[in-house]
């Protein structure tokens, strides 16, 4: 699968993957920073997100799959991989996978292990509002405010809106695939996995997705993994407390 892409700089290539329900966009402001570092930024749509392709099979496998084509098609070697709670599991089976192609591994607010559905409500509200065929950007998020209370949160969201033609907003996202396929996106890396090279685990400390319980089965999946924790960061951690999360991402790197 071809993936769409937004590329900074020049340099080491650095790839950067978004969460579920994201987009590159949401990570340019940190691209461009990297950017200026000596690196050559990749910000990655993943399937059904973004401006990547649609498809109706979803799953890390897949995923971590079209990564490897992505590197293969662009000639990318001893890469920096980073990604985000969705994206972070596509990252960490991407350098399970491939390690020879991956030089270090960033992974945001995830942990190996299973996850349980948790975007129900989240889903059905993007549900409602493509099919509401709202032509205002203010509808959209009058609707989505029924059913997602979080400002930030919805504003998140609100970013895969676009206009469809010069009537009617739609979404980015492939919803019918993402909810087909809803379970995929906790599951675990498979226990007989691993990567030895050098690895950052960053955790939010007002997060959940990584908890102390995680840091032994971290550790045993990724031996030379650091865990550093973001003061006052909840799971969107790199947006939360951006300065931080740089400092920690560039002393890594």
């Amino acid at each position: 699968m071809k993936l769409h892409s937004t590329i900074l700089g020049e340099g080491k290539p650095f790839l950067i993957l978004h969460g579920f329900l994201g987009m590159s966009d949401n990570w340019k402001t940190l691209g461009k920073k990297f950017s200026k570092q000596g690196f050559e930024v990749h910000l990655i749509d993943q399937r059904n997100h973004g401006k990547s392709p649609h498809s109706e099979e979803f799953s890390y496998e897949l995923m971590a799959a079209d990564i490897v084509e992505y590197c293969n098609s662009h000639h990318l070697e001893n890469i920096i991989l980073l990604g985000h709670s969705m994206g972070g599991k596509t990252a960490m089976l991407t350098a399970c996978q491939n390690e020879e192609l991956i030089e270090k591994l960033i992974i945001v607010d995830i942990a190996p292990k299973y996850y349980a559905p948790h975007h129900q409500k989240i889903l059905e509200g993007l549900t409602k509002l493509d099919e509401a065929k709202l032509s205002s950007r203010g509808d959209a998020e009058d609707l989505l405010e029924k059913f997602i209370p979080e400002t930030g949160v919805r504003l998140f969201l609100l970013k895969n809106l676009y206009w469809k033609n010069k009537e009617q907003l739609s979404l980015k996202l492939n919803l019918d695939s993402l909810k087909a396929n809803i379970e995929n996106i906790g599951e675990a890396l498979p226990e007989d996995l691993s990567y030895s090279g050098p690895a950052l685990f960053i955790r939010g400390e007002k997060s959940n997705y990584i908890t102390q319980e995680d840091h032994d089965p971290i550790k045993k999946q990724f031996p030379k993994a650091l865990i550093s924790t973001i003061k006052g960061a909840g799971h969107w951690v790199h947006a939360e407390n951006m300065k931080e999360f740089y400092g920690i991402v560039i002393h890594f790197v």
